[in-house]
């Protein structure tokens, strides 16, 4: 993935940043840096992440939608307007109950 022409010092909506695409995931990245990235996903109704791990704690952003977040084997719904925060080495995966957006939010470190 490589940085997109994402606006800098302007306000934008973030869920209008990413369109939904049928039978697919789309991938936006907006800042990609040594340090960490922000990326904007959309998700269509059916379509997930299978489960990895990162090494990093990762944070996910609701911004449409609804969609199941399986973490350590336990899964839960998240929606429009939470924040779910992924930690660091546990595996995880995501599936889209409905057409979903996300923000995700990666900060490498310690």
């Amino acid at each position: 993935m490589t940085e997109t022409n994402t606006p800098k010092g302007q306000a934008f909506h973030l869920e209008q940043f990413v369109d939904y695409a049928t039978g697919s995931v789309v991938s936006k990245t907006l800042l990609k840096k040594e340090i960490g990235n922000l990326t904007l996903f959309a998700f269509d109704a059916g379509q997930g992440l299978s489960e990895h791990s990162a090494p990093f704690d990762a944070a996910v952003q609701v911004l449409d939608g609804t969609a199941e977040i399986t973490i350590g084997g336990e899964t839960q719904t998240v929606k429009a307007g939470e924040l779910l925060i992924m930690p660091a080495d546990i595996p995880h995966a995501l599936q889209a109950k409905e057409r979903f957006k996300m923000l995700l939010t990666m900060i490498k470190g310690n």
